[in-house]
């Protein structure tokens, strides 16, 4: 069978929200609900951060040393280059792909995002491609062999910052699949990049008193308090990637 991995990028050295991964949400860190969430997920054989050298990282590895979460320091800009290195480390088969901002992804989207890779024959699984989940329960399952092609080829600065586009950009290089659903909720906003948001994940788990609610019990949440979407309202979807492909630049990968 097999070996699914998921790996979880973070660091401390956000250009938007810096130290934002390890700010608290009822009473523990942001990659602490993060890890929790995606441990809960049946079909992942192991979770693993991946992080970077950086001495601005390290509160990030003694937290995952206190926490017994798994994890590897790698570059800090090129994530490509991070995710392949560790996905290289713990003999990883399938990536399922997490960022730490996004402290309400849900283990059973991400199950479904997995199965729907594994019963297909695939190179890259998502739900994103089109977007028809809130933002912020993104994820992402591709064949170590893809990473592999990704992190040989992908040049510019965009593709190493963010891991995939170089896959879902080259339909004739790789087999894409994405996973939709019933209703098309993208333009929920569920993830961190800036104050507003982490007030509102402050506000969802003042509300949700249980680690293990779900993309159904937000929306019954919201349905009933509407004016928590004003919170974080009217900030772009993917701003970090749009950000990158402004400055892109062809660079020389690190081997």
């Amino acid at each position: 069978m097999s070996k699914v991995v998921g790996i979880i990028q973070a660091r401390m050295g956000s250009t938007r929200f810096p130290n934002k991964v390890l700010m608290e949400i009822a009473g523990r860190p942001m990659l602490w609900h993060v890890v929790n969430r995606v441990r809960q997920a049946k079909l992942l054989g192991e979770v693993i951060v991946a992080t970077s050298w950086e001495s601005s990282d390290d509160v990030i590895a003694t937290f995952c040393e206190q926490e017994g979460i798994l994890y590897f320091r790698g570059s800090e800009e090129d994530v490509l280059d991070r995710y392949y290195q560790a996905a290289k480390w713990i003999g990883a088969d399938v990536i399922a792909r997490i960022t730490a901002d996004c402290p309400l992804i849900d283990s059973q989207i991400i199950d479904r995002v997995i199965e729907h890779y594994l019963n297909g024959d695939f190179d890259y699984a998502s739900n994103t491609h089109p977007p028809t989940y809130p933002d912020g329960i993104d994820v992402e399952v591709f064949s170590f062999n893809a990473l592999e092609k990704d992190w040989e080829e992908a040049r510019w600065l965009s593709e190493r910052e963010h891991v995939t586009p170089y896959i879902w950009k080259n339909p004739d290089k790789f087999k894409l699949s994405n996973v939709e659903n019933d209703e098309d909720l993208s333009s929920l906003r569920w993830s961190v990049d800036e104050p507003q948001d982490l007030e509102f994940m402050r506000a969802v788990y003042n509300r949700l008193d249980t680690e293990s609610f779900g993309m159904a019990d937000l929306l019954n949440l919201l349905k009933k308090c509407p004016e928590l979407m004003d919170i974080n309202a009217g900030i772009e979807r993917n701003e970090g990637y749009q950000k990158s492909l402004r400055e892109d630049k062809l660079i020389d990968a690190e081997r």
